[in-house]
């Protein structure tokens, strides 16, 4: 059964940084492409990143503030947040395409506010 579970929010100032966490189990991990995804209120899911092997791939709102990386020993995808925003915040999800269905995991809140 295929289980991904995110940590890593919380509330932070402008400028600050995060980094969250999408441990895995239940699949491959290496053998598969990881994204994370955000959603704010009244607005529609976004892709945010993209890794599959040592491939990357960022949406042009995060281009060199996020990097996304993976741990391949414990199953674990990150997201390293810097230079946050107001507009990034958001409901971060994990996601994954695996036995010919989309994954999610509960997600993880992100506020970034003074």
């Amino acid at each position: 059964q295929v289980q991904l579970v995110e940590s890593g929010g919380g509330l932070v100032q402008p400028g600050g940084s995060l980094r969250l966490s999408c441990a895995t189990s239940g699949f491959t991990f290496s053998s598969y492409a990881m994204r994370w995804y955000r959603q704010a209120p009244g607005k529609e899911r976004e892709l945010v990143a993209a890794i599959a092997g040592t491939s990357t791939n960022y949406a042009d709102s995060v281009k060199g503030r996020f990097t996304i990386s993976g741990d391949n020993a414990k199953k674990t995808v990150y997201l390293e947040m810097n230079s946050l925003k107001p507009e990034d915040t958001a409901v971060y999800y994990c996601n994954t395409y695996v036995q010919r269905r989309e994954h999610w995991g509960q997600g993880t809140q992100v506020t970034v506010s003074s």
